[in-house]
């Protein structure tokens, strides 16, 4: 089941597909049981990117801090 259109949303804030991945792989690890909050947090950071709010590189670093 799906319940947000991310994918659209990374389109348009022009995230690379290597990045994309990695994004998903470090929201997968912090919601592995939980597919609503998972895909949320991906479509939240999505529209962060897209919006100007941060870059995605800012959002993996950050992540990546986050889990060592």
């Amino acid at each position: 089941m799906k319940y947000f259109d991310y994918e659209s949303v990374a389109r348009e804030a022009r995230i690379p597909p290597g990045k994309m991945r990695k994004l998903l792989r470090v929201i997968r690890e912090e919601f592995p049981n939980d597919p609503l909050m998972y895909e949320l947090h991906v479509l939240r950071a999505c529209m962060a990117v897209r919006d100007g709010h941060i870059q995605i590189d800012d959002v993996l670093k950050s992540n990546s801090e986050d889990h060592p």
